[in-house]
């Protein structure tokens, strides 16, 4: 191993103490070893610290570094400009990795030099830390900016390993954005003509899903994905015009979705499944499984909630 991390681990965290222990163990059992790890502690006010301080005094490429609370950008940011590693890999203080996560990444990206940032896929656990028992299907080769309408192809930051090189040509993420900054990271990322966007076909996350305040928390994400079409449309007007109703049609149908697996109030679940259909109703209908998801919403709104789906 060289004094110098190959890549640095950079994990934002406010008031995150509660899951924390487990996150950083999952760093902490990495098969590969040659790493850094950068938690930067938003201005929390639980016991943050106290958690980090422990790991810090019991292995040396743990670090801790205090900041007033600016918002989850701006920490990742602030531990980007810190890390050492030519690779940064971004984790959030609930998700977990699997151990070969950072070899893989690490291995994949010395023999891909052309790779400027890369993603794996991802199972879905429950805020227990249980298994769901399903995996994204959210493998796309050399991604094109138009991709990045539809969906998030890493579903978690958690799932992003960038050259750090890259990220500065970049300037990191927009901290004016508070959903999708990760998605915005990637489409400025996507029109750099010497650099590709690679998935891995293996599942090294773990992404937490939490139902507390969910349904105001999917309100925002919408709020998001319209932030960042308003940004790519500056960029790439044509292109964002060309494929816009379709991919808000795919985003409506997401956040439907969500509401299905963690079981909130039907009636979001369909209004959300209603605007898609207003959008684009062709491209919603063509789709088996759109047309499946609207069925299962529609019967729990007419059955009056009783009834628990997970698509």
């Amino acid at each position: 191993m060289t004094s110098t991390p190959i890549i640095s681990v950079v994990i934002p965290a406010y008031n995150a103490a509660n899951f924390l222990p487990q996150v950083i163990q999952s760093v902490l059992d990495q098969s590969y070893a040659n790493w850094e790890l950068l938690i930067i502690d938003d201005g929390s006010k639980d016991d943050t610290k106290a958690v980090v301080n422990e790991f810090c005094q019991s292995d040396s490429r743990v670090n801790l570094i205090s900041k007033e609370n600016g918002g989850v950008s701006v920490a990742r940011n602030l531990g980007a400009e810190l890390a050492k590693g030519e690779l940064i890999a971004f984790l959030d203080s609930d998700d977990l990795w699997l151990k070969d996560k950072l070899k893989l990444h690490v291995e994949y990206m010395a023999a891909h030099p052309n790779v400027g940032a890369s993603f794996s896929r991802v199972e879905l656990i429950e805020s227990d830390g249980k298994t769901t028992r399903k995996t994204t299907n959210n493998i796309v080769d050399k991604l094109q900016p138009q991709d990045l309408f539809y969906g998030n192809p890493t579903v978690t930051t958690s799932n992003l390993v960038i050259r750090k090189s890259v990220f500065q040509e970049l300037n990191g993420f927009d901290e004016s954005m508070q959903y999708n900054e990760d998605i915005d990271l990637l489409f400025r990322l996507s029109f750099q003509e010497n650099w590709q966007i690679d998935g891995i076909d293996q599942v090294l996350v773990q992404y937490r899903l939490h139902s507390s305040g969910l349904s105001s928390t999917l309100i925002k994400m919408e709020d998001g994905w319209a932030k960042l079409m308003q940004k790519a449309r500056q960029n790439a007007p044509e292109l964002v015009e060309k494929h816009y109703s379709a991919a808000k049609t795919a985003q409506l149908q997401y956040l439907a979705r969500q509401t299905l697996r963690l079981n909130l109030s039907a009636l979001l679940g369909v209004t959300f499944i209603n605007r898609a259909l207003i959008s684009n109703w062709w491209s919603f209908c063509k789709n088996p499984k759109s047309v499946l998801l609207a069925f299962l919403l529609y019967f729990k709104l007419i059955t009056f909630n009783l009834f628990k789906f997970s698509i």
